[in-house]
């Protein structure tokens, strides 16, 4: 398999991850604890990578991750948390997808990366199926909830774009583990002061807050970073637009959310312009271009 096909599905892991929190957040977790809830998926998760990593930040790694822990994590999950709480899980990824465009547009001033046209032409394509996701949702829609789920979308397109620009072969377990884990410290000061002791926890929300903490949070986050690593922020930015379609098809398939022929022309449209962003997808067109003029080229030299 082709290295950047296998990064892309490396990828891919992280949003579709990242579209069950909704679903979990708001059928199996406690809505009255929001600093709390964030604490307990990043802590847990950060202490078992860097159990794994075996390795402690150096030199300008120590502000580094502090940055990226409170951009990718602190203020990140709480505003997850709250946004899972206030709208309809699809609703609420859906939002979030607006991420590949806001990392395309960053990555060139923050990490040189110049956007292709096709990149920006999958971000538009992109961003109009999540319109129509969006369009399609039915039941009233938070204002808050929206206002949360955005500021959760700029804080973290930030980050994902920083950690691009910041890396220089520190392992991605350890860079994941350091945000995780300081996140995590300061989330727990943070929920003490604010929210008092940890709030006791049915045998239910333990089994969610698991499932939050080490599948939709240290693999999600391991396997996003690696891929970032590997390919162009767009790039990988646009794979984020997987997130909404988990979303919405988990909403359907757990909660019994209302789902209708929009919302699937959306996802269609959603992956068409995931597709269409890739480096991959940019050469087969250029080498078919390629190939056409030289045919052409053939053509009229014989004629």
């Amino acid at each position: 398999m082709n290295s950047s096909w296998r990064w892309m599905l490396v990828a891919a892991i992280a949003p579709v991850a990242w579209g069950s929190t909704y679903v979990v957040t708001s059928q199996l977790l406690p809505a009255d604890a929001p600093l709390w809830g964030a604490a307990l998926r990043a802590l847990p998760a950060g202490l078992v990578l860097l159990l794994l990593a075996r390795r402690r930040p150096r030199g300008v790694w120590w502000w580094r991750s502090a940055v990226l822990g409170v951009l990718n994590v602190g203020a990140f999950f709480v505003l997850v948390y709250l946004a899972a709480q206030l709208l309809p899980s699809g609703v609420a990824a859906m939002l979030m997808a607006t991420s590949p465009a806001v990392i395309l547009l960053l990555a060139w001033p923050l990490a040189a990366e110049r956007p292709a046209l096709l990149s920006l032409a999958g971000a538009v394509v992109g961003f109009a199926g999540v319109v129509v996701l969006l369009a399609g949702a039915t039941g009233t829609i938070d204002l808050w909830g929206v206002a949360a789920s955005l500021a959760a979308m700029l804080m973290s397109s930030v980050g994902f774009v920083l950690a691009r620009r910041w890396n220089d072969g520190t392992p991605v377990l350890a860079l994941t583990a350091w945000q995780l884990t300081g996140g995590g410290l300061a989330l727990v000061v943070v929920a003490l002061l604010a929210e008092g002791p940890p709030p006791a926890l049915t045998g239910i929300e333990v089994l969610g807050f698991a499932y939050l903490s080490l599948v939709a949070t240290a693999l999600a986050f391991a396997t996003w970073f690696a891929a970032l690593q590997h390919l162009p922020a767009g790039a990988v930015g646009l794979i984020g637009l997987l997130n909404p379609v988990a979303g919405v098809a988990l909403g359907v398939i757990v909660v019994g959310e209302a789902f209708s022929a929009v919302q699937l022309a959306g996802m269609g449209i959603v992956v068409a312009g995931i597709l269409l962003g890739q480096p991959l997808v940019h050469d087969a067109l250029r080498g078919g271009v390629s190939r056409w003029r030289a045919r052409e080229a053939g053509a009229g030299g014989t004629a």
